[in-house]
């Protein structure tokens, strides 16, 4: 991009900490006891048990020692030395301050040119599932996490750091008093699982009026709702067709790559639009991160087909819908210039996956390997407007 201004600029959609040992412990209610998330020696190394059960999203939940930032650079760009993903994670480092001191992340991102980011869990995205029977220790559970996230990092800290409060739906009346809570605590952006709610028997759709008064208080409040990658329970579709084995961060059967990739959070919009929450709720703005894009083109041609198959049905057309509402982190290895074909420009964001090892090495890193050849309009709506534009808020 010409004339790149020297000060910080950028806003980072998707960017990490790396959760400290007492994440979910510092607050955690007491008389949740196994119910809960519980440190445990396991053959020597420690490890997380949630609802009872080991949990291992994240294979090493201390972080300590970790993966180097973009570790998996080559590996995500076609794989030129055919090494298994272990093998490509390359030499682990000690933690760095940075990944738990917001002091420290703030005088990073000035080295990054950063002049704004979203702060997402790493370990976070992992835990609800483990506790879907049990949805009062899951609201507790996450009413903890959000209290201790808000003390290390804040909501909003020095309007330029905005860590992003978790809120399960597993207990609809419990999500509106936690969503009610966070936002009076200054959050501007929260997070939801793309994914069906499991409710005994089965499962719902998160766009059940049930739920209507939590997607009443977060369009009311103005308040963007995120759905970020994680461990969406689409598990169940991969125990048919490869039964026992446990889904991890990274670590996947080839089938089960095939499967989910782009499933769950295509599933989950194209609820949104078919059970027309937004004409429900015409304020809501959702942003779907760390998902990649490639999903898109596919779900707004079946949005077209299902428009066509059923005419009255919608109020407005369903492509339009799903424009004007739902913003996309691309991945840094997606085709953003093929993917404008069918996805507005102003609803694209940048979103650098730092510090994680599927991620950029550095934040910028995205403008050069994903923005280049767009017009510099569009580099600088991607990288820095079209987050303050959903967001609603500006940088000095």
């Amino acid at each position: 991009m010409t004339n790149k201004p020297t000060k910080p600029w950028i806003f980072d959609f998707d960017n990490h900490y790396y959760e400290a040992e007492d994440a979910f412990t510092r607050y955690q209610d007491r008389s949740l006891r196994n119910r809960g998330v519980r440190w445990a020696e396991v053959d020597g190394r420690r490890r997380l048990l949630v609802g009872g059960t080991l949990n291992s999203y994240i294979a090493n939940p201390t972080f300590d020692p970790v993966a180097k930032p973009g570790a998996l650079y080559d590996w995500y760009r076609g794989n030129p030395r055919q090494q298994q993903i272990k093998d490509a994670f390359g030499e682990l480092e000690p933690l760095r301050p940075e990944y738990r001191d917001r002091a420290r992340r703030l005088q990073l991102m000035d080295e990054q040119g950063l002049a704004g980011m979203l702060l997402f869990p790493t370990l976070g995205v992992g835990v609800e599932d483990a506790l879907r029977h049990d949805p009062e220790a899951g609201g507790k559970v996450f009413r903890a996490f959000n209290r201790w996230l808000d003390e290390d990092w804040g909501f909003n800290y020095e309007g330029r750091l905005f860590a992003v409060p978790y809120v399960p739906l597993l207990d609809p009346a419990a999500a509106v008093d936690e969503l009610r809570r966070v936002i009076e605590a200054g959050a501007v952006v929260v997070n939801v699982r793309n994914a069906p709610v499991p409710v005994p028997g089965g499962f719902r759709s998160p766009f059940d009026p049930v739920y209507d008064p939590f997607w009443g208080l977060a369009a009311e409040a103005g308040i963007v709702v995120a759905t970020h990658a994680g461990l969406d329970g689409y598990d169940t579709l991969v125990q048919m067709w490869e039964p026992g084995g446990a889904e991890s961060s990274l670590f996947r059967s080839p089938l089960r790559g095939i499967v989910t990739k782009g499933r769950a959070v295509s599933d989950f919009y194209a609820a949104a639009v078919c059970h027309r929450i937004f004409d429900r709720f015409p304020a809501l703005r959702f942003a779907s991160v760390e998902n990649g894009a490639a999903w898109a083109p596919e779900l707004l041609h079946r949005l077209d087909d299902a428009a066509n198959r059923n005419p009255g049905y919608f109020q407005d057309h369903p492509r339009d819908v799903f424009g004007e509402h739902v913003w996309i982190t691309p991945f840094w290895e997606d085709r953003v210039d093929e993917l404008v074909a069918d996805v507005r420009v102003d609803r694209l964001l940048l979103g650098s996956d730092w510090p994680h090892a599927e991620g950029t090495r550095a934040p910028a890193d995205f403008l050069t390997e994903s923005l280049s050849g767009l017009p510099d309009a569009d580099i600088r709506r991607i990288a820095r407007e079209n987050a303050l534009e959903v967001m609603r808020i500006s940088l000095d």
